[in-house]
């Protein structure tokens, strides 16, 4: 650079313009000037080798030409042929042209005529410019618009080499001093634009430069920023850079950081003023989180909306009654999707549907709370009472209550095979490569398959958030001595929606991916947690950036259901981060050695039990074998082994009443045909139908070749049941019950016992070893 080129203009800080140039006075070009430039002819202005330099014109434009060679001589360009040829170039188009009537002198032009000249692309240049000049002019040219008329619009001039531009006015070792220093900051962030390779971030740069009028950064303030993004100077993903490059310099503390790159939404409206009002007031006013005040807001805007259709003439908040309360709920009941909301977009073919009692209940509550605080505020007289008055009614209330979405298992299985087989090459992509390192992607899917945690409190676990122990005591997460099945893996979760900060075992490999993304996780500046209003480092950020909660929703789950082969939705509707928080709880309720409702609460961070049973669902198969093992068909069937003679039914003799079916009581044998109705099978009282075992009849009939052996289920009464499980009360009640009970072969058993040989005592059978058999009362022999 020239000595000229070497201080700032007076002009004011940022304005590199060499000292000769922006007279006080408007500068015109006088006659005898045009006269020179034409008497001295193209020839000499280009100063080729035939040409006169010591032409007589050349001293009656000397005002002129000494700016632009003042100019050529402090642009950081090699001295070679080519670019001498170029600049020289650049004298005699600009002298020309201020030889033309009515131009004016160069210092005059304005942005208008400097873009003319310059073209929006080289072919517009070409068509403006005299058949000599080259393309090679067009850089040269650039400078002098910049240097001499003050020219920054270089966004409308297309693709060009901005960064060679910068280099020429403000000089490549200034220039690439202030790149290294942005460089150092993103990259130590994690950037890719911080690695020495990346074309972005100069190009980018070069253009803030330009605009600014100055190579320094501590000359990049705020409202330059700001004028780029209100401006359109630059667009697309150059645009993205210039957030980067604003955070590097804000963290260099030259100028305040960037706003939040979230959309934002317009601000709902709707209603009477004074609803509305009241309602904004509120919100302003309450200390719950953003998320919730703006629930809250949007259900009083939608009431508001409702109010200035069918009832104006309360709109005021402090004119509302039960009366008013009961109106609002009847018609709240009785609304559709759709009605009294200020956008559509987005509702697809719900439009119309019922409103499900869950929103219903959601919006009751949100006047509820409206309602209370500006009673308690004392901002509205007290009426009536807001937690009465608008209370959830019975009918709604009775159709809440918990239904956890769960996955399916086979698809679970699914999604978690795909994310424990998670690949570099599996990730989403911009034109830079992966928007987040591999590691960090893989942490964050394992976090949300494993840990069952929320998507903010995943959002927000710290660095150090895993802790390794073995038998009780701390060891560091790649201890070599420690078998990975035999160390336990602790989570600490942070301060959540529903409780304090509290410390969850997890499975090892959740740790171990944790533990890799820490290792490589590049130096983050520190955050301000959202929910305590803490400085913290978070464990999941890369390039300054917090990862989003709606990263898991958004990026995460498509990833994984593309690689599984997965629906995004199922019966339940769309797999959300939610959903995996039921489907591990589930899960763990019903796993073969389950954990209880009161671990399960202290595993998912809950205050009490009732909101671990939003979570918690019983499967069908836990709810089968739960079925299976309380034995109510066994508690009311008992089977007993009876003896088919099949050769009687085949030789006729059953029609002569010869008995072919024979129930083994164990001491005997009951032929009688509807055993399962006789009232004394329980406590059999030897009538004529039984023959004992030790009876010549019993041996015989054991003895025949033609017998099969078959199980039979007999039903059983209250008595009967409590009986079998061996309740002696209950043996004795049965026995009395049954005294004066005619057996099928008609006496009672008080009358048999009365018969010589029949008076035996009744006992109880131990259990037979079969797991069905019954428990038979039968007299000792």
């Amino acid at each position: 650079m020239s000595a000229a080129m070497s201080q700032p203009s007076p002009t004011g800080p940022g304005r590199w313009l060499p000292s000769v140039t922006r007279p006080r006075l408007r500068v015109v070009v006088r006659a005898e000037e045009s006269a020179a430039i034409g008497e001295l002819g193209l020839v000499t202005l280009r100063r080729l080798k035939t040409g006169d330099p010591a032409a007589p014109g050349w001293p009656v434009i000397a005002r002129l030409v000494r700016p632009l060679d003042a100019v050529n001589a402090g642009l950081d360009s090699p001295p070679t042929p080519h670019r001498r040829r170029a600049m020289l170039d650049v004298v005699a188009l600009l002298l020309t042209r201020c030889a033309q009537p009515d131009a004016g002198s160069y210092w005059d032009w304005t942005a208008e005529q400097w873009e003319a000249m310059l073209g929006r692309t080289v072919a517009e240049f070409r068509a403006a410019a005299p058949a000599w000049v080259g393309d090679e002019v067009r850089p040269y040219l650039a400078a002098h618009a910049f240097l001499l008329g003050g020219f920054t619009g270089f966004h409308r001039l297309g693709s060009f080499q901005r960064l060679v531009l910068c280099w020429r006015i403000f000089g490549r070792d200034r220039v690439d001093g202030e790149l290294g220093q942005l460089r150092r900051v993103l990259g130590g962030w994690g950037y890719q634009l911080g690695r020495p390779a990346d074309p972005l971030l100069p190009l980018t740069v070069a253009q803030l430069m330009l605009a600014n009028r100055s190579p320094h950064l501590q000359d990049m303030t705020t409202g330059l920023f700001d004028r780029v993004r209100e401006q359109r100077l630059l667009d697309g993903v150059r645009l993205n850079t210039v957030h980067a490059v604003q955070r590097a310099v804000a963290e260099l503390g030259f100028c305040a950081a960037p706003p939040g790159r979230t959309a934002q939404h317009a601000r709902a409206t709707g209603g009477a003023e004074a609803w509305q009002q009241a309602a904004d007031r509120w919100y302003d006013t309450s200390t719950l989180t953003p998320r919730v005040r703006g629930s809250v807001r949007a259900n009083l805007l939608k009431a508001g909306r409702w109010l200035a259709a069918e009832h104006p003439e309360v709109a005021d908040p402090a004119a509302w009654t039960r009366q008013t309360c009961a109106t609002w709920i009847a018609a709240l009941d009785r609304m559709r999707v759709g009605d009294f909301v200020q956008r559509t977009a987005g509702l697809g073919d719900r439009m119309g549907q019922p409103l499900t009692a869950a929103t219903k209940a959601g919006q009751i509550s949100a006047m509820r709370r409206f309602f209370g605080d500006c009673q308690e505020w004392e901002w509205l007289p007290r009426r009536f009472d807001p937690q009465r008055a608008p209370a959830v009614p019975r009918s709604i209330a009775a159709l809440l209550g918990p239904n956890p979405r769960v996955i399916a298992d086979d698809i679970w299985a699914k999604l978690l095979w795909a994310g424990l087989n998670l690949t570099a090459d599996d990730l989403p992509t911009t034109q830079s490569g992966p928007y987040y390192p591999f590691e960090l992607v893989r942490a964050v899917t394992l976090t949300w398959l494993f840990s069952g945690q929320r998507s903010d409190e995943i959002a927000r676990l710290r660095v150090g958030c895993i802790r390794w122990q073995h038998h009780g005591s701390p060891i560091p997460g790649d201890a070599a001595d420690v078998l990975a099945s035999e160390a336990v893996c602790l989570l600490d979760v942070p301060t959540h929606k529903t409780g304090t900060a509290f410390t969850k075992p997890v499975d090892p490999i959740l740790g171990q991916a944790i533990d890799a993304w820490q290792a490589i996780r590049p130096a983050q500046p520190p955050f301000t947690d959202r929910r305590t209003g803490e400085s913290v480092n978070l464990l999941f950020a890369a390039r300054a950036r917090r990862v989003s909660t709606a990263y898991i929703n958004n990026t995460i789950i498509p990833m994984l259901c593309r690689k599984g082969g997965v629906p995004a939705a199922d019966v339940r509707g769309a797999i959300t981060s939610h959903r995996a928080r039921s489907t591990i709880a589930s899960q763990l309720y019903n796993a073969k050695e389950p954990m209880t409702l009161f671990e399960l609460q202290a595993w998912l961070g809950h205050r009490s039990p009732q909101s671990t049973q939003y979570y918690t669902k019983i499967s069908p198969t836990t709810l089968t074998r739960a079925y299976q093992d309380a034995g109510y068909f066994a508690r009311n069937v008992r089977t007993i082994e009876v003896l088919i003679d099949r050769d009687a039914v085949a030789s006729g003799a059953t029609t002569n009443g010869e008995p072919w079916q024979h129930y083994d009581l164990g001491h005997g044998y009951c032929n009688y045909t509807f055993f399962e109705q006789c009232q004394h099978r329980m406590a059999c009282a030897h009538c004529d139908f039984y023959t004992p075992k030790t009876s010549s009849t019993a041996q015989l009939l054991e003895a025949k070749t033609g017998l099969q052996r078959m199980l039979i289920g007999i039903p059983l009464t209250d008595d009967e049941r409590a009986a079998v499980d061996n309740d002696h009360a209950a043996v004795d009640h049965l026995l009395q019950r049954l005294a004066d009970i005619a057996t099928p072969a008609g006496p009672t058993p008080n009358q048999l016992r009365a018969e010589p040989g029949r008076q035996l005592p009744l006992t109880v059978l131990p259990p037979t070893p079969a797991p069905n058999a019954p428990a038979v009362f039968i007299d000792k022999l």
